[in-house]
């Protein structure tokens, strides 16, 4: 087991914790979407109406990510993960027990609660016990938890709610995220060195520029995907006539490119550098999304560009985090927390610019608007480039040191 002065005895061992950590905390965030037929039968909840529970989720884990990360910046990062975990199963069980809607969604405000401090605080721990020329693949190892789970978290929840109903769903998260807090309190170490995270801090990140702009790219680059990602499903049933399993075996097709992506991003940010990297991943995106609806296109063609877009775009997270990284280390806790809110703000912006282009002008055109926000994400590229030209005076920020549990 690591000790408190040796965090990186057993790196590999520790990172898949911290993977296991974000697989937990993302299907909270995932698997309660392929339960909500059974949800809005259950508790009677109005159609119009059951949206809220993804996007209130999202809301809440936008806002109360960043600033629960500043507000516990001094604390031991071992017990912040694991006060989250048990927080999102906290939320898991008040969903299992829900009589009514108000009580459901209040189990989701809970949960999103726990989900804004574990994926940054994973990452932080990440950055913490890893060195530069391996920060990419490591960051990929910790957030290909996220991936897996918003791979299989759909069709998992579905399969949960065809057997046991939708309470099911909510047991799997209590149980993966209590599983996921005992892990971190066995093998992760106490006292990792990690840069302290404040209110001061978050502060200087919002006003500043270069970060602004910097971190601006995954809510461009999320949105571009949305656009396509959240009509998928009846994308393929509308153009090839895909339902049940033929459906669910393309969405898991797209969900193993994946987590193939996620890896495979983490190696290109360590061999290219991270600005490289995303300038190559959006080239992709802008290519793919318009061939991918605008024709229509043979099956085997759709399938083999759904999983090109499927693996470049989801290599996106470990060099964006990679990148925040560089950009300035000692305010990484910070920029992680508002890299993994953009993350929600650009899913729920994607996913109502969708809905728009859907009302005006039908699916060819899901594609197009994806790669117009794309080309947006990689402006933020080239307005970083311009930037950096400009020396800027360094902030006064309290440098990493240990924090104590």
């Amino acid at each position: 087991m690591p000790t408190s002065t040796d965090p990186l005895a057993h790196p590999r061992g520790l990172h898949a914790v911290l993977a296991a950590s974000n697989f937990a905390q993302g299907l909270g965030a995932f698997a309660v979407i392929g339960a909500l037929a059974s949800l809005i039968q259950e508790l009677r909840i109005p159609v119009h109406q059951a949206g809220l529970v993804v996007s209130l989720y999202a809301v809440v884990y936008a806002i109360a990510s960043p600033l629960l990360i500043a507000w516990s910046g001094r604390a031991g990062r071992r017990s912040v993960l694991a006060a989250g975990l048990l927080t999102i199963a906290a939320g898991a069980v008040v969903g299992t027990f829900a009589t009514g809607f108000g009580m459901l969604l209040a189990g989701r405000v809970i949960m999103a609660i726990g989900g804004g401090l574990v994926t940054p605080v994973a990452g932080a721990i990440g950055v913490a016990t890893s060195t530069p020329q391996t920060r990419g693949r490591v960051l990929a190892t910790v957030f290909a938890g996220l991936t897996v789970a918003q791979a299989l978290g759909l069709p998992l929840g579905a399969w949960l709610v065809d057997v046991a109903g939708f309470r099911a769903t909510f047991v799997l998260v209590a149980a993966a995220s209590v599983a996921a807090a005992l892990l971190v309190l066995r093998f992760v170490p106490r006292g990792i060195a990690s840069a302290p995270a404040s209110l001061r801090a978050l502060g200087s990140v919002l006003v500043e520029p270069r970060l602004l702009v910097a971190l601006s790219f995954i809510v461009f680059f999320i949105g571009g995907s949305f656009v396509f990602l959240t009509y998928l499903s009846t994308f393929l049933e509308s153009r090839h006539a895909l339902r049940g399993q033929a459906l669910a075996a393309v969405l898991m097709l797209y969900g193993l490119a994946a987590v193939a992506g996620n890896l495979l991003g983490g190696r290109l940010a360590d061999r290219l550098g991270p600005g490289r990297t995303l300038l190559l991943l959006c080239g992709v995106q802008v290519l793919v999304l318009p061939v991918l609806s605008l024709p229509d296109l043979p099956l085997a063609v759709v399938l083999v560009l759904l999983v090109v877009w499927s693996v470049f775009g989801w290599s996106v997270h470990a060099t964006q985090q990679a990148r925040l990284v560089a950009l300035d280390p000692p305010r990484a806790p910070v920029l992680l927390a508002l890299h993994s809110s953009g993350i929600y703000i650009g899913a729920s912006a994607g996913s109502a610019i969708a809905g728009q282009v859907l009302q005006l002008s039908g699916d060819r055109w899901l594609g197009p608007a994806g790669a117009a926000l794309m080309l947006a994400a990689a402006a933020t590229l080239g307005v970083m480039a311009l930037m950096s030209r400009t020396p800027a005076a360094a902030p006064r920020v309290l440098g990493p040191r240990p924090v104590a549990d």
